[in-house]
């Protein structure tokens, strides 16, 4: 199942409401699979101001979506049937180039966000931004490298920044993206599992998980796309193909350059007999 991070990154904002150069419209071009202009407006946004963490952690999540979308792991995440899903996967060749810009990145937000955190423990955009930043490596490891085991660890991190966070304020509502899929994905592990994996204010309730996810996609400023898609993702595989539908519909809507909702949202209109005409 996709993770957060990671996924294991992506904003139901309309371009023209958001600044030029903004990490709103970066992530606006992200979600529409327009990579280089997302970059190139991220680009600018650091050069405005290179010590602030956010638009490092945003760029690496530009590069990890970029690769998941180029060895097609986001649409076989999409897929009910697992055995395809592994030939898939026995398929990936991670691009150096890419991983060599999405380590730097990362390791810019870090050094970035553990500066601030050092004048600051509470710093709200640098807690986010290694939140983002530990997000986005788990998921790299894990869907990219196939590491799932090793990016626990790195997982455990992330999500103590988002508790943190939540901590720190309730209503930093992107951050419950990651509380929530750290929930769901706990909860789906068998009982005996659990014994073994300890994620730090986790109860491993899939139910809990949902609504915290449900919550980004209603108030999320950042994720609240990315919630969406998790969330359809979790509702094909839970036979719930109505709930689907609806995100499905609204991504597609809000992103129409996205191929890949498109895609999507026409296989499940067939599968249920919709005429989307």
């Amino acid at each position: 199942m996709l993770r957060t991070g990671i996924l294991f990154v992506l904003l139901s904002i309309c371009v023209s409401a958001a600044e030029p150069d903004s990490i709103e419209t970066a992530l606006a071009r992200m979600y529409n699979q327009d990579y280089a202009s997302a970059h190139e407006i991220l680009s600018r946004v650091i050069a405005a101001n290179p010590q602030d963490s956010l638009p490092y952690a945003f760029r690496a999540s530009a590069y990890l979506f970029y690769e998941l979308d180029r060895l097609g792991v986001l649409e076989s995440e999409f897929l009910i049937d697992d055995k395809q899903i592994a030939e898939k996967k026995q398929k990936l060749f991670p691009d150096p180039q890419n991983r060599e810009k999405f380590i730097r990145a990362v390791q810019d937000a870090e050094s970035r966000a553990g500066g601030a955190l050092k004048l600051n423990p509470n710093d709200k955009q640098a807690i986010f931004a290694m939140c983002i930043a530990e997000g986005v490596t788990t998921d790299y490891m894990a869907f990219v490298e196939k590491k799932q085991i090793s990016s626990l660890s790195v997982a455990k991190r992330s999500n103590g920044f988002a508790q943190h966070l939540l901590q720190i304020d309730p209503k930093f509502y992107d951050a419950y993206l990651t509380a929530g899929i750290t929930e769901y994905m706990l909860g789906s592990l068998p009982f005996f599992l659990k014994w073994f994996i300890h994620f730090d204010n986790v109860d491993g309730s899939k139910q809990k998980g949902l609504d915290r996810l449900q919550l980004v996609s209603r108030e999320g400023h950042y994720f609240r796309p990315f919630s969406k898609i998790l969330l359809s993702i979790i509702a094909l595989r839970e036979k719930r193909p109505k709930d689907a539908h609806q995100l499905l519909t609204e991504l597609a809507f809000d992103y129409p350059q996205n191929k890949l909702f498109r895609k999507e949202l026409n296989k499940l209109n067939a599968k249920m007999g919709i005429n989307a005409n």
